[in-house]
């Protein structure tokens, strides 16, 4: 059974930094995609960025490029999204997504 599990959020100052951690379990890792999404309250899931498997090329929203990177640790079937110059706008649940399961999502909050 695939298992997701997020770390990593917190509460933060803006402009300050975070890296989110999702760990898989389960499952063969190293060739499959890897999401983020985050959910702000009252709005829908969005997407942030993406890991590929085999090649691990990344996508980012459009609103993210420059600001926050995806990586990947094969060895440990682990994802991490850093996240620099964070918003408040940015509050969200983060969320990781893979094979179509999804974590339990961990809580970012930019406030001052």
């Amino acid at each position: 059974q695939v298992r997701l599990v997020e770390s990593g959020g917190g509460l933060v100052q803006p402009g300050g930094s975070l890296r989110l951690s999702c760990v898989v379990s389960g499952s063969i890792f190293s060739i499959y995609a890897v999401n983020w999404y985050r959910q702000a309250p009252g709005k829908e899931r969005e997407f942030v960025a993406a890991i590929g498997g085999s090649n691990s090329s990344a996508n980012y929203r459009d609103s993210h490029k420059g600001r926050f990177t995806i990586s990947r640790d094969n060895g440990k079937n682990t994802v991490y999204l850093q996240m620099n110059n964070l918003k408040p706008e940015d509050t969200a649940a983060y969320y990781c997504n893979f094979r179509s399961v999804w974590g339990q999502g961990t809580q970012v909050t930019v406030s001052s």
